[in-house]
């Protein structure tokens, strides 16, 4: 109905007018969403169309501002993730091995006694007794 209407015509109220109680009963759910609809529709009338105007630029704007924001986010995120996985992951994973391997060199050194504890006597790993004093 309100479709129908022109751009500069004013609608008229018998189209936004409640309905009875029986008709209501007898509608079904969508068609009272589209009575709610139009009867919002017709409420924009009483604003100036200056008014409806600012308003709808404003809506576009927030729209615009949203979907841009949004792009961003998912190519800001893409980036980072994967410069992250490229440049510092293999850093992470080296030094890593790096500290696995010493802490292995660490163990056997400690398992297997070196040339030096057998002369000594001392335990392994202690510092070596000083030469010329017992």
């Amino acid at each position: 109905m309100a479709a129908a209407a022109g751009a500069g015509e004013p609608l008229s109220p018998e189209n936004y007018s409640p309905k009875d109680d029986a008709e209501k009963t007898d509608q079904e759910p969508d068609e009272d969403d589209d009575d709610q609809t139009e009867r919002l529709w017709g409420l924009t009338d009483m604003f100036p169309e200056r008014v409806r105007s600012a308003a709808r630029a404003t809506f576009d704007l927030s729209l615009f501002v949203a979907q841009t924001m949004y792009r961003f986010s998912r190519a800001a995120l893409w980036i980072g993730t994967t410069s992250f996985m490229i440049l510092v992951l293999p850093v992470v994973f080296e030094t890593e091995k790096l500290q696995l391997e010493q802490l292995q060199q660490l163990q056997q050194r400690q398992i297997l006694p070196g040339p030096n504890t057998g002369l000594s006597g001392g335990v392994p790993g202690a510092l070596p007794s000083l030469p010329g004093k017992i």
